[in-house]
């Protein structure tokens, strides 16, 4: 079991940068494959960006890739995600997500914890 709580989220204005993070509980933390999701107003949750257990490998989104850079530290049982260059379609309820499984990062059913989220949005 893991037990996911994000902060950092606020308010910033166009070109500007977040950087959010997630802290991380449970017995098998380590192994588990991190990543943020995000959900907009009327929108389906969609992928953003992932990192898995050891941190060698990264995905990205290809609306954030470039922009974004995701990232964990173990010994904390932290993941971040920094956030810039930030655009108006960014906003967003982001959440921090672990998958023990073995399934694609792209889609949203194969993230088993979730946090409860944290608002991000991004004024023009």
């Amino acid at each position: 079991q893991v037990q996911l709580v994000e902060s950092g989220g606020g308010l910033v204005q166009a070109g500007g940068f977040l950087r959010l993070s997630c802290a991380a509980s449970g017995r098998t933390f380590s192994n588990y494959r991190m990543g943020w999701l995000r959900q907009a107003p009327g929108k389906e949750r969609e992928f953003v960006a992932a990192i898995s257990w050891s941190g060698g490998s990264t995905w990205y989104a290809d609306s954030v890739k470039g922009r974004f850079t995701i990232s964990r530290d173990n010994a904390k049982n932290t993941v971040n995600l920094q956030m810039n260059n930030l655009k108006p379609e960014d906003t967003a309820v982001y959440y921090c997500a672990a998958d023990p499984s073995n399934g694609s990062v792209y889609f949203a059913k194969s993230w088993v914890y979730w946090g409860q989220g944290t608002q991000v949005t991004v004024s023009s």
